[in-house]
């Protein structure tokens, strides 16, 4: 009778370890492993950085069962993934196809080590000058290695939910639009696995609580509509400190500095429509003791505590300036009244809509237009609302995206397929340059001036940075947009606790 309870008790352990691998394999929403490891990119990928040595996980003792290892972090950068075989046929308004996607081998496949299981992430960013979507595909190799970041499909579509407080039903339409580019970018099979989240920033912290809520409501129906996964609390307005301290942390993944136990890591300065934001991990003690309470964010990420100076300025971001420096933000009689600036050219007058609301807008005809003109009106914004933490006058390496790198390309700073590195002063001359040469500038964006001017004081005058401080300008790193968005997605699944 001993070989009939030895045969069941191996069919127990067999069936048990079946079932497990199953609930690895078809649950991936469930859980969220410490590391992702993201793929090598390829040889013409943008804004490119030193690679970082690989570390091989190494093989798990025999008798542990086959399925995924949460680990601390212990690999300094991902393992080289070789290109999938079959074609990704994305929607055609796509801005940015993905390259590939990998169809798992059916059940009789000989060889089940080498099956792939393929899962998603989608996160829709609700700024306020645009909303965009960012659909994320992740690679789960084998059971016993950790998933892989293998890309994203980004899409964006202006302008931002803000602009529909009076007519909810038509921003919630904006984003059943985008949704649809996800439901052709990710396989049918896959949809009720996939959850879809949608975080609104300053264009809906600057609206009215009952008009920003009436928008929210609305996405939240689009997306019970959806055959995809919803989440709990999938429609939100984001406080400021987390849209820092995400941006940070999707900016440190990409350029793998979370993977080094050195902490040397980047700082990042976000510029907006609506607000901008500053994010570091300070070297000093003092520069935490110096800094107001609510300006310092503590939260757990691969094992590791984090202490950040971080702090978002709600309606000092591009836009939001641009209406402080002409006098109209929070004006009234705006049938009316025409708002001029010296930052302007002299025979410019335009109507401007943000949020929302249009205003007048001109130069000034007969008077005086250059950069000392439009510093002086762009001080009146930035002066005694903006904090200088202690460091920023040291070496630390900051990257600066979103407005930062879209001006930088339009006034030819650096290249706008590649980024680049440049000093603060670069800012200032080009801002004197374009000042001082409206008309040639118009063309491109009559705005151009006012825009350097606020960039270039905003850094010098706000934060304290030296005009020889390096800024790292970058859309992209290792082809995945620098924003909040990824961060957002690691928070979903792992829950950094951000306080």
């Amino acid at each position: 009778m001993a070989a009939p309870s030895h045969l069941l008790a191996l069919f127990l352990g067999l069936l048990s370890g079946s079932l497990l691998t199953e609930a690895t394999y078809y649950r991936p929403h469930r859980y969220f492993p410490h590391f992702i490891r993201f793929r090598e990119p390829a040889a013409n990928s943008e804004n490119h950085l030193p690679e970082v040595d690989n570390r091989v996980p190494t093989a798990p003792h025999p008798g542990v069962p086959r399925h995924p290892v949460i680990t601390a972090l212990t690999q300094r950068s991902p393992e080289t993934i070789q290109n999938l075989p079959e074609a990704f046929h994305p929607a055609p308004e796509v801005v940015h196809p993905a390259p590939d996607t990998y169809h798992r081998s059916p059940p009789e496949a000989p060889s089940p080590v080498n099956m792939s299981r393929v899962f998603y992430g989608v996160m829709f960013d609700a700024g306020s000058t645009g909303t965009r979507i960012h659909i994320y595909k992740f690679i789960q190799k084998d059971p016993v290695e950790l998933p892989v970041l293998e890309n994203e499909m980004y899409h964006a579509v202006k302008p931002g939910l803000s602009a529909y407080k009076d007519n909810p039903e038509e921003g919630g339409n904006t984003v059943l639009q985008l949704l649809k580019i996800a439901k052709k970018t990710i396989p049918e099979e896959e949809w009720t696995k996939t959850p879809v989240v949608l975080k609104a920033t300053a264009g809906l912290r600057l609206l009215p609580e009952d008009k920003a809520n009436a928008l929210l409501k609305e996405v939240k129906n689009v997306f019970q509509e959806s055959p995809f996964f919803v989440p709990h609390n999938s429609v939100t307005i984001m406080n400021g400190t987390n849209e820092g301290v995400l941006a940070w942390v999707t900016v440190n993944f990409l350029t793998g500095h979370l993977y080094s136990n050195t902490r040397r890591t980047v700082g990042i300065l976000d510029l907006g429509g609506g607000s901008t934001q500053i994010t570091f991990l300070p070297k000093s003690k003092k520069t935490i003791q110096s800094a107001p309470n609510s300006y310092i964010a503590n939260f757990n990420l691969f094992n590791s505590t984090y202490q950040l100076y971080t702090h978002s300025y709600l309606g000092n971001g591009l836009y939001a300036a641009r209406l402080a420096t002409l006098g109209a933000l929070g004006a009234d009689g705006l049938d009316y009244k025409i708002f001029t600036s010296s930052c302007l050219p002299k025979k410019f007058r335009e109507d401007v809509t943000f949020g929302g609301t249009t205003y007048k807008v001109s130069g000034v005809p007969d008077g005086y237009a250059g950069y000392k003109l439009c510093y002086y009106e762009v001080m009146k914004v930035i002066n005694g609302k903006v904090h200088q933490p202690l460091e920023v006058k040291g070496s630390s390496v900051f990257y600066a995206f979103s407005y930062y790198f879209d001006r930088a390309v339009e006034s030819g700073l650096i290249d706008g397929s590649r980024g680049g590195s440049i000093e603060v002063r670069d800012f200032k001359k080009r801002a004197k340059e374009v000042c001082n040469k409206m008309t040639k500038y118009r063309a491109i964006n009559p705005f151009l001036c006012m825009d350097m001017t606020y960039i270039t004081c905003l850094l010098k005058e706000g934060f304290g940075f030296k005009e020889s401080t390096v800024l790292q300008l970058a859309k992209k790193v290792n082809n995945v947009e620098t924003s909040w968005a990824l961060g957002a997605t690691f928070d979903y699944f792992r829950n950094l606790n951000i306080h």
